[in-house]
């Protein structure tokens, strides 16, 4: 099955869950002093006051990174077995929010497990005709790249006042 970007989830009803924090455990803001995360792309204002937002706050910042990085790595990426991707996510045990975008799954994973993959198709993942043929980790840092220079504009207009 491929993934096209729909929703795969039912939303008849909108409970709002609480929101997890999107910290993958690579923060570059408490380590390096970066004003944007390298590992969930938070800004460090973001970060440091997580907990006191409220939800819907919480949520607005999700939203944001989740669609940012769904763009970028649906231009890089197309997941081929929804299934299978969800499979590797729960053997890795790495947390998804299922209403978030396989996209934004994927991006995790790769942030922090791309060591443990053998190929693109164990995960249910091919790249995307411009892609193939290049290094994943290459890939990878493409985006980042990219994810840093929009999260960086998004913090100067809206944040560094």
């Amino acid at each position: 099955m491929h993934y096209n970007g729909a929703s795969t989830r039912s939303h008849q009803i909108c409970v709002m869950r609480p929101v997890r924090t999107p910290c993958i455990g690579v923060c570059s803001t408490t380590s390096f002093g970066d004003r944007i995360c390298r590992g969930c792309k938070r800004s460090n204002v973001e970060v440091i006051h997580w907990n006191q937002y409220t939800e819907a706050e919480k949520q607005a910042v999700q939203a944001r990174i989740n669609k940012l990085t769904s763009q970028i790595m649906a231009d890089k990426f197309r997941i081929v077995s929804l299934n299978l991707l969800e499979q590797v996510l729960q053997d890795f045990r790495i947390f998804y929010d299922p209403d978030l975008s396989p996209y934004f799954w994927l991006h995790q994973l790769l942030q922090k497990h791309l060591y443990r993959i053998g190929s693109l198709a164990d995960v249910g993942v091919d790249l995307q005709p411009a892609f193939r043929g290049q290094d994943v980790r290459d890939i990878l840092l493409l985006i980042n790249e990219q994810l840093q220079v929009l999260r960086e504009a998004h913090y100067e207009r809206y944040q560094a006042r």
